[in-house]
């Protein structure tokens, strides 16, 4: 019997879903190396490997068999070679265009543990795909708003979002699909850099994001009274802002976010809310060349800069502070801390706060690989991003249940069964 690889699910699955990986027809503890290999939309490879003895059987199951020394991991994970997949080009991160489309997954079987691969003994594909099927992808363009809406299949209305990434600029959809594969309607919000938005980071206007906010608030298929936010980085101090001034938000989640503002001016009505200062001499680069940035803003609590602290005892919401105690992007522990000190200094709810020790900044759905480093937009270079692949893929598994949680409790009034595993 000719050795194969057995998947499951075994054609295709969510690209936030476990894949189940065995390899069976081996000979008796033979001695194999696991290749996983994966072409982002440019073009570019990310590949994993790992070393693996087959049991006495013949049969290799990564769900009971840790992979040995040597490899991109060791250890028992049986995800690990989808976690620990490292992009061939230095600084750069898998990200998704086009949600329509999955990616494709090489797995090969080799022969020994070689430092270059032996003899291959079985291959297989597998789709990894980011839309549920029935899962409608609307196209958003009415007034100023430039976003993409996605409603579960079926009879809604549904639990609505607004989600939001940061200073990347653009329309990133991978996680608000991934999002409405769970039963949530989510609107994948532009900000800047997209079509006719503008084109820099200089001042936002909170106007835009009320205009958004409205069109959730009125369609026929979000399910009322209220909507939640989901930002990341820049995104976070976004819906802090929109909570703080905004009608009908009842949840807002930030992934490693702040709550002061940050980059660009913001403007709302008669307000200006200055973005925190910087000093760039802060900035520490690596023999490497890599920036570390964690130090580059200034104190929200001191000085002039207490004017970018975002008034978010104004929010009439419940929040989430999604927090990587690695973050190198800045100082995303403090900011959750210092929001829930203003929110009880004010009577208000104390917040969520779920801190994952050696989780980085980009926190992303499920089985996304940790970016340790990649260009910075506002830098010009590249940074560091913090984090350890594997408990931050630990990380990214648990705050994915910690967020979907946290939104059926407060935007449904069902409680759905997690519990904070780390």
């Amino acid at each position: 019997m000719a050795p194969s690889i057995r998947l499951s699910p075994a054609a295709r699955s969510l690209f936030d879903e476990p894949l189940a990986i065995a390899v069976q027809g081996l000979g008796p503890r033979q001695q194999v190396t696991l290749r996983t290999s994966l072409r982002d939309e440019t073009g570019e490879l990310f590949q994993a490997s790992a070393r693996y003895q087959a049991g006495d059987d013949g049969q290799l199951d990564l769900a009971r068999c840790p992979a040995l020394p040597g490899g991109s991991f060791s250890g028992l994970e049986p995800m690990g070679l989808l976690w620990a997949l490292k992009p061939q080009k230095p600084f750069w991160r898998l990200v998704k265009r086009d949600v329509q489309s999955p990616f494709l997954l090489q797995l090969e079987v080799f022969e020994g543990h070689g430092e270059s691969p032996g003899r291959l003994l079985a291959q297989a594909q597998h789709e990894r795909a980011f839309l549920r099927d029935g899962v409608r992808r609307v196209p958003v363009r009415e007034g100023r708003i430039r976003a993409t809406l996605f409603l579960p299949p079926g009879d809604g209305p549904f639990p609505g979002i607004i989600d939001l990434y940061g200073t990347g600029g653009g329309l990133p959809e991978y996680r608000a699909c991934l999002l409405a594969n769970h039963g949530f309607a989510v609107l994948a919000l532009a900000f800047y850099g997209y079509e006719d938005l503008p084109k820099g980071m200089k001042e936002f206007h909170l106007e835009y994001f009320e205009e958004a906010v409205n069109y959730m608030l009125q369609h026929t298929q979000v399910k009322g009274p209220g909507i939640g936010l989901l930002g990341h980085s820049k995104g976070g101090d976004l819906c802090v802002s929109m909570a703080s001034f905004l009608k009908g938000i009842t949840a807002t989640a930030l992934i490693n976010g702040s709550v002061a503002n940050v980059g660009a001016v913001l403007r709302y009505k008669d307000i200006t809310i200055p973005p925190l200062g910087i000093n760039p001499k802060r900035v520490k680069v690596s023999k490497s060349g890599i920036a570390d940035i964690i130090d580059v803003l200034n104190n929200p609590l001191e000085g002039p800069d207490q004017q970018s602290f975002i008034p978010l005892e104004k929010a009439e919401c419940c929040f989430l502070f999604i927090v990587g105690q690695d973050d190198h992007n800045w100082k995303s522990e403090f900011f959750a801390v210092e929001g829930s000190k203003r929110l009880q200094a004010h009577g208000k709810e104390k917040p969520e706060i779920v801190c994952y020790p050696g989780a980085g900044h980009y926190i992303e759905p499920p089985f996304f690989p940790m970016c340790a480093a990649s260009m910075h937009l506002l830098f010009g270079k590249p940074v560091m991003w913090g984090g350890e692949p594997k408990a931050h893929c630990e990380a990214q598994i648990d705050a994915w249940q910690q967020i979907q949680a946290f939104f059926c409790k407060h935007l449904t009034g069902k409680p759905s069964g997690t519990s904070n595993k780390l």
